[in-house]
Order: structure tokens, then C-alpha cells, then sequence
């Protein structure tokens, strides 16, 4: 029996898997997308965004993308996690010192509580691509907190709690375009300003639809078996990337080591949603909201840097088919050192 050891949420959102399902334990929520294009004014799309509980409800930072192009992060308030209410003022970052900060862009959020605080991590410009964050705790006032890494880095996901007592994040070190490579490494931190100790998780493998790129996704969710990771894996067509999710789980206190990888995509775009829109062929894993009574997650994904999808699995059965359908590399299990 695998257990999530992380508190209960009996609201979570969910819907009962379909009959006939066929290949991996995880299906789309049937009123996809859960957030179409132009839903508040001067935002064209909302994708590539992430949610949790917050007290009796739920919070999100969303990827809002301009109507003038320029992505930001954008808060977002539901009762259901499924009805999104979305702020129509970007989020009011400030600095240490109180000032008022906004980045030149923001893109791809993540949002992971620490302990009592909630951190937002996202793509930014630091003259290139590279990871910002700020931290709130009561969704009122959210500082800004020192980058993490010089240029270029993208998809960063924080772990919701520390490890032999450090912080630690999953990242994808990249270049100033859309990168045609890429493998998740691991930082750690004692304060979350200082981050070292860069150890090599994962890279992309002999398997097609994940040939080209791999990233982080969801924030890993703690289970008695490991840390169950939700990521996006790139695939090169000769019609552009296409991306799919993935599934693996990392050693609890060595993350770095990865005790089983599925060769197998999770989700891939077959869908309208998935396949059509701004960049066309993109199911991008950004958070899950799990019951650890239940053993149910939902899982929110960017769909064709467009719109939202949900999606549901249940940790039994997506652990089990993650470990039969396991094939890992001698750089996947080492502790990622050389």
C-alpha cells in the first residue's frame, strides 16, 4: 500500500476513472480545459500554472500571457479548484526593503509550501533565462527572495520540505532560446539564498518522447516508496517539439538517485486543446492537489501554451505502473556526482 505523507485535502477535486481506460492509470477531467483562452481582460491565455489548498479554499499564480504578448503571474482564487476566479492585477511583488518589484516577465510559476511559508518560483529574465522567486504568507504581501542561479535555468520546482535539513529544488539548466537539450539537476540550500551542492537526477534517454529534453514539473509528492515526480519529457518531429508527461520516483533522503523511471509517457497531447492553440502538441505538468486519505491527486497541466487541463490518477495504481514499467540508466540510480 503506498501512502502520500502530506496532510489530508477531502475536497480535493475529482471524477471517477472511465471504463475501458488503456494504457497508463490516468485520466482527463471530461469539462477540459478548466480555464479557456482570454479570461480576464488583456490576458489572451492562461497556462503552464499551479494551485494548492489555502485554508478552506484554493490559490493559484497563473501564467497570464498579455494581450501584448509579455507573460506575468497572475493570482487566482476557487471553492472547488476547478472554477477559477482570476485577479485582474498582476501579483504585487516587492523587494526585501518594501519597494515595489515587478519583473521584466514571469512565465511558467510554481507555487510549494515550506514549512509556513508558501514559495512562487518562475522563469524571469536576469539578463537571460533564469529562475525568480518570492515568498508570502498570507497571499497579501509576497517578497521578493534572491535568485537562485545565474543564467541560463528554467523549471524550477521546489521540494515541500527540507532534506537533511536544506532546502532543495529540481532545475533545468538551459540557454537563451528554446533549448534543444536539457536534464533535471538538483540544488540544495541552507537559507534558500546560498544554493550548492549541484547533483546531476536525470536526463533524456533512448526513449522517443523523451529524446530531445526533460523538466520539471509538479512539486514531487512524499509517498513511503520516494518522492513521486510529475515532469515533462520533449520529443523532435518534423512538425516542432511535442511534449508529454512522465513519471519517476527519487530516493526520500538522496533525491538525486532515481529509484524507478516509466519509459512509458504518462499523458500525451490527443486531445483538441492539447493539440491546437498557440504552440500546438504541449501537455506541461505544473502542480498536483492530492488526499492522502484517499490516495487521490489531480494533476493541472498547461495545455498547447493555451489552456488548463486536469487530470486524475490515484497514487496505488500510478506507483505500481510507474515501477513495472520502470527502465533506468546508471546515471538515473547514481547519486548524480562525477
Amino acid at each position: 500500500m503506498v501512502k502520500m505523507i502530506s496532510p489530508a485535502v477531502p475536497n480535493v477535486p475529482w471524477q471517477d476513472k472511465p471504463e475501458g481506460l488503456k494504457g497508463a492509470p490516468i485520466w482527463r477531467y471530461s469539462e477540459n480545459p478548466i480555464i479557456d483562452r482570454n479570461p480576464i481582460e488583456n490576458v489572451a491565455r492562461i497556462f503552464n500554472s499551479a494551485v494548492m489548498p489555502y485554508e478552506d479554499r484554493f490559490v493559484g499564480v497563473f501564467r497570464g500571457e498579455q494581450t501584448n504578448g509579455i507573460p506575468y503571474v497572475y493570482l487566482g482564487w476557487s471553492d472547488d479548484a476547478i472554477h477559477w476566479d482570476i485577479q485582474p492585477e498582476k501579483v504585487p511583488f516587492e523587494d526585501e526593503d518594501g519597494n515595489p518589484f515587478m519583473p521584466h516577465y514571469a512565465y511558467d510559476p510554481r507555487l510549494v509550501k515550506v514549512e509556513d511559508t508558501y514559495y512562487i518560483i518562475w522563469c524571469g529574465d536576469f539578463f537571460g533565462a533564469s529562475i525568480g522567486m518570492a515568498k508570502t504568507t498570507d497571499f497579501k504581501k509576497f517578497v521578493r527572495v534572491e535568485n537562485p542561479f545565474i543564467p541560463f535555468n528554467r523549471n524550477a520546482v521546489l521540494f515541500p520540505r527540507k532534506i537533511r535539513d536544506k532546502y532543495m529544488m529540481l532545475s533545468r539548466p538551459s540557454d537563451s532560446g528554446h533549448t534543444p537539450f536539457g536534464d533535471i539537476f538538483l540544488s540544495e540550500s541552507p537559507d534558500m539564498v546560498h544554493w550548492g551542492c549541484h547533483r546531476h537526477v536525470m536526463g533524456r534517454n533512448g526513449n522517443w518522447w523523451e529524446s530531445v529534453k526533460i523538466g520539471g514539473g509538479a512539486a514531487p509528492i512524499e509517498t513511503n516508496e520516494g518522492w513521486l515526480l510529475f515532469y515533462h519529457g520533449v520529443s523532435g518531429t518534423c512538425n516542432g517539439f511535442v511534449y508529454s508527461i512522465g513519471g519517476a520516483i527519487l530516493d526520500l533522503e538522496q533525491p538525486s538517485k532515481v529509484l524507478y523511471r516509466c519509459e512509458n509517457f504518462l499523458l500525451t497531447p490527443e486531445k483538441w486543446y492539447e493539440e491546437r492553440g498557440f504552440v500546438p502538441n504541449v501537455c506541461f505538468p505544473c502542480a498536483t492537489i492530492h488526499d492522502s486519505e484517499s490516495g487521490k491527486i489531480a494533476l493541472y497541466y498547461g495545455c498547447a501554451d493555451s489552456y488548463v487541463g486536469l487530470a486524475f490518477t490515484e497514487v496505488n495504481e500510478i506507483v505500481d505502473y510507474i515501477k513495472s514499467h520502470s527502465k533506468v540508466s546508471w546515471n538515473d540510480t547514481d547519486i548524480g556526482r562525477q
